[in-house]
């Protein structure tokens, strides 16, 4: 009789950038529901990253406490004439320095809009751990796209700056995150990612850029993507996401498309994070 094989160990993983329906017609799932599965799926902790709020942050604390799933609270915001960026609190002191940005910001824009800019990264941030999210888009007349339709924007001018930015001014406390959803060009937007890291010495980790709890939200995150741009889901065209990878994997499926070298770093940051 064969021994059969030891069951594969699974990747400790961690998610770090999570939008909820608190991201007004972007996030398909409740802040209840991602905590939930995240728990489901054995995660170490979940990062609820609204954009530029705090508003989920409530409803996932308490679910979180009743299936003792560690939560990280953070946000999303892009800072103008910069990169997207998510901020995780470590502790107290940081949350409050999140909350207070995230009144900057609002409070010097039109309702319902925000405005964050490079001179805010310079206040009262110390505690505070970040991810820079690189622009996956193509350029319209990029050469590249006439191999691929996935082509990578790293090569736009001002992004190796912006990465040394974040690595001068949080040093140790920034990374970079590679977001892979089965796309065309995932190998070379690694690469590039790679070379990125290499320049700006700021670590790889991997993130999920997730908008649902789970795939069959599909449906549903492009009918909010279609009345976001006030137009129908067969006029929204390339706007709606390829497909339904933008959700909570589980961690086999994790291992499948990160080094788990990245899968890793999600614990490490995660366990910086004592809020």
């Amino acid at each position: 009789m064969l021994n059969a094989s030891p069951a594969p160990t699974l990747p400790g993983y961690c998610e770090l950038h999570c939008v909820s329906n608190f991201t007004f017609l972007r996030g398909a799932s409740h802040p209840e529901e991602l905590v939930a599965r995240a728990s489901e799926l054995g995660y170490a902790a979940l990062a609820i990253t609204d954009e530029c709020s705090l508003a989920g942050v409530v409803r996932a604390h308490v679910a979180a406490k009743q299936c003792g799933l560690k939560l990280i609270i953070g946000t999303q915001v892009r800072v103008e004439d910069g990169p997207t960026l998510t901020l995780l609190a470590t502790n107290r002191e940081s949350y409050g320095h999140i909350s207070a940005l995230i009144t900057r910001a609002r409070g010097r824009a039109a309702k319902g809009s925000y405005l964050v800019t490079w001179a805010d990264l310079a206040w009262n941030l110390d505690h505070c751990l970040v991810l820079m999210l690189p622009d996956s888009q193509p350029r319209p007349h990029s050469p590249t796209l006439l191999h691929s339709k996935c082509a990578l924007a790293l090569e736009r001018e001002g992004v190796k700056q912006h990465a040394l930015a974040l690595a001068r001014r949080f040093p140790q406390r920034a990374w970079i995150a590679v977001e892979l959803h089965k796309g065309a060009n995932d190998a070379a937007h690694l690469d590039a990612l790679r070379e990125l890291s290499a320049y700006s010495a700021l670590p790889l980790v991997a993130a999920g850029d997730v908008h649902m709890h789970v795939r069959s939200r599909k449906a549903l995150q492009d009918t909010l993507t279609a009345i976001r741009l006030n137009t129908t889901i067969a006029a929204a065209g390339h706007a709606l996401q390829p497909n339904a990878e933008r959700h909570l994997r589980t961690r086999v499926a994790l291992a499948s498309i990160y080094p788990p070298e990245l899968l890793a770093e999600t614990v490490k940051i995660a366990e910086r994070c004592d809020f």
